[in-house]
């Protein structure tokens, strides 16, 4: 007795060894025996054997039409026997029962299985609309297969060009360009990334980093809608008294957004009044209002060498900015000194002021260090004011900075094709630096006290036990030793500053504030904040490191010195690069200088061979 049955998705035949009431026991052809169940059994058989039986049903399966098959079922439910017999004959054979049992079990298109061995054809709609599905899965492997050859000839097909965003950052795995694409990647064994290169499609490798992060961190482009990009998005400024100080800024070459300036003048008594004032793009951008959601949605402004992509409309910054020879409104506080630069009294205001002059880091000695000469640069003396206010707050804190090397990078675009870098260095924590930072660090406490005093909510930076987060309840700052941080002096370049900077203005007029305690709108804000910030300073990270290998190519450098900074790592000299050397001796201890080899430089993957040489 021979057996034809369903097992493991396949039909099958054998011959019975045993039977029990539930399950039989069974020998394929191969020789395996099995064990299956009762109801899996199709059809019983003594003539042809079992093998025979399963190739003569196969090759009549081959000559089966389903279309004839389909057009001559009736609409209900039946079994293949049945239909055997209506296609064969009453008198049909089992390997003939068997080929109609395999082209129902393989045609799910046409016939739907209902049981065992009983299948209803498809409604005509379902089945129009499966072979269409099917014409058209034909069509998409065609059409795949003629793409998969152009790719692995290196040439890149028009239609996947102009797919690259989503072939390279954001697949679509269900898009067939993706599939093409990976096709074409396994068979020659290529990164994405490489093959796009090698088929002349990738602009530069500058552009392939940049456009990855737009393509996770900006989805819908960096644009800002045409509604607030011109005047008519910003709300009529409100009238504010005038003071005529001659506020100067200080910031790098490459800074248009002017948060933050520095006045002085002289009091009666020999004391001196200091103004720190801070640009307020607050009376503009209401909590709520179109611009303030396109601020919410950036966080921050986005940095990287030779580019920058701003939190805040041009509009918005060209109206706030601090910039030299206008008199923009401004959030101030100021600071009455004695002789000795020691605060005696503060107080907030709005106001306009005017900005004298837009300093440049690179550009200011250190004259204010020392004695009044004749030949002193212009604003001198204000820069002397500010750097004994900035003296005594550092005693006042006892948190002197540790002197660090900084490194600045700027790209001329207009140099080369793909831009010329020049890392210039500079020493931190200098006279300049202690300046800028002292009255930062003087504003934000001062104005995180004073918003704590009104228990009105704000976002602090705060630190205990060496750990920094951002949070909604005023704590000390242990590393800059205060009592209280907001970060507010940067409301043109992040969202947070912003956001304090609306509380201040409102508690400072006597308004209700946007936001109050446990604001879970304020908790979402400092959440989302904390993993934007964090996405923008690992790409600014991962752009420096490419410029540092750019400048290595650029300037043809082969070997260069370094100094150790962990088992197998090292930091160049230099340029901020951090490499690996997996030959360096464990006898050398971090901060030991050496001098390492380098080559084999990968800028679609940041990536740098070196060799410890000594």
């Amino acid at each position: 007795m021979y057996v034809f049955f369903e097992d493991d998705g396949q039909l099958k035949t054998g011959t019975l060894l045993s039977e029990q009431p539930a399950s039989l026991q069974v020998e394929l052809p191969s020789a395996r025996r099995l064990k299956i169940r009762s109801d899996r059994v199709l059809l019983r058989f003594t003539s042809p054997s079992a093998a025979a039986a399963l190739q003569e049903a196969q090759h009549l399966r081959t000559e089966l039409d389903l279309d004839f098959l389909w057009e001559a079922c009736a609409d209900t439910e039946f079994g293949f026997e049945e239909l055997a017999h209506d296609y064969f004959g009453a008198a049909s054979s089992p390997p003939q029962a068997m080929a109609i049992a395999l082209a129902l079990y393989g045609a799910p298109m046409y016939f739907y299985k209902k049981g065992r061995g009983s299948y209803k054809k498809a409604p005509p709609d379902a089945l129009a609309a499966a072979r269409a599905s099917l014409e058209r899965k034909t069509r998409e492997a065609a059409q795949i297969e003629v793409w998969r050859q152009e790719l692995c000839e290196k040439r890149m097909p028009e239609a996947l060009r102009d797919k690259l965003p989503m072939l390279l950052y954001m697949p679509d795995k269900n898009a067939i360009e993706y599939k093409a694409f990976v096709a074409a990647c396994d068979a020659l064994k290529m990164h994405p990334a490489v093959l796009t290169q090698a088929c002349g499609a990738l602009p530069s490798t500058h552009e392939y980093h940049f456009n990855r992060f737009l393509a996770h961190a900006f989805p819908r482009g960096t644009a800002f809608p045409s509604h607030c990009s011109h005047d008519g998005a910003l709300p009529e400024l409100p009238e504010l008294p005038f003071d005529d100080v001659q506020a100067i800024t200080i910031d790098d070459s490459t800074t248009t957004e002017f948060d933050d300036a520095f006045s002085v003048r002289s009091l009666s008594d020999g004391k001196t009044e200091i103004g720190l004032h801070i640009a307020c793009p607050a009376l503009a951008l209401a909590h709520g209002t179109p611009l303030d959601a396109i601020a919410r949605s950036r966080q921050s402004t986005v940095y990287m060498p030779g580019r920058k992509i701003t939190m805040l409309p041009n509009v918005v910054i060209a109206a706030f900015t601090l910039a030299e020879g206008t008199t923009p409104v401004a959030l101030s506080l100021y600071v009455t000194l004695d002789a000795e630069g020691v605060p005696l009294h503060q107080e907030t205001r709005l106001n306009r002021i005017s900005i004298a002059a837009n300093l440049r880091l690179n550009e200011i000695g250190e004259a204010f260090t020392r004695e009044a000469t004749p030949d002193d640069p212009p604003h001198t003396e204000t820069l002397r004011v500010l750097w004994r206010f900035a003296q005594h707050r550092t005693e006042v804190r006892g948190k002197n900075e540790i002197p660090r090397t900084e490194f600045s990078f700027y790209v001329d675009w207009e140099a080369a094709p793909e831009g010329v870098v020049t890392i210039d260095s500079r020493l931190r924590g200098a006279a300049l630096d202690r300046l800028i930072a002292e009255c930062a660090i003087f504003v934000n406490n001062s104005w995180g006290q004073w918003l704590a005093e009104r228990n009105v909510v704000g976002i602090y930076r705060v630190q205990s036990n060496g750990r920094v987060k951002m949070s909604t309840r005023p704590g000390e700052h242990q590393g800059l030793g205060v009592s209280h941080y907001l970060w507010a002096t940067s409301p043109l370049r992040r969202y947070s500053d912003l956001v304090n900077q609306r509380q201040v203005v409102a508690a400072l007029c006597n308004e209700t504030p946007a936001f109050k305690a446990d604001d879970s709108e304020l908790l979402a804000i400092v959440a989302d904040f904390e993993t934007v910030y964090r996405q923008y300073a690992e790409f600014q990270n991962e752009m420096e490191r490419y410029w540092c290998l750019r400048w290595l190519l650029q300037e043809n450098v082969e070997s260069a010195d370094a100094i150790v900074t962990r088992e197998n790592g090292a930091r160049l000299r230099d340029i901020p690069l951090n490499i690996t050397l997996p030959d360096l001796p464990n006898t050398v201890v971090p901060g030991t200088p050496i001098r390492v080899a380098l080559n084999n430089i990968d800028l679609l993957f940041s990536t740098v061979e070196a060799r410890y040489l000594g």
